[in-house]
């Protein structure tokens, strides 16, 4: 097909063609966008989980124990103060209950790391296994 760029003396009608390349290159774009996006849509595991009879919940909710150390070292078992020796007979009373309560670790940011792994090895020495850390949130600025 001509389109008589050069051909002065005539007439050129309406072009009644349409270019469908500029088309089929976004078509293909918009595929190839799709293709890669679509396994990230899905981002859930689809499974047939078996049934079975589960035990009845506890109906007595496991006790927290909140274990403080301040900046200079001090122990605190649910605000009181204690030694080690007294920690030691806590933590070992603490593993005979049942359930075993959970020990929430709250230590201040200038204490020393040493106070607070011999804190978590007496603990598992005495058959501990629930331990938290707590932490305050970050201040937004």
């Amino acid at each position: 097909m001509s389109f008589g760029a050069f051909n002065h003396h005539r007439n050129p009608g309406p072009m009644a063609d349409i270019n469908v390349t500029p088309m089929v290159d976004v078509m293909l774009v918009l595929l190839v966008i799709f293709i890669l996006s679509a396994p990230m849509l899905s981002n859930a595991v689809k499974l047939e989980l078996p049934s079975a009879d589960a035990a009845p919940a506890g109906s007595q909710p496991a006790a927290t124990v909140l274990l403080a150390i301040d900046g200079a070292g001090r122990i605190y078992w649910n605000n009181d103060p204690v030694d080690s020796a007294a920690l030691e007979t806590r933590l070992e009373q603490a593993a005979a209950l049942s359930p075993q309560p959970e020990l929430q670790l709250r230590a201040d940011k200038n204490t020393r790391y040493e106070v607070v792994a011999q804190v978590m090895a007496a603990a598992q020495q005495q058959g501990l296994t629930k331990l938290g850390f707590v932490t305050a949130p970050k201040k937004e600025k």
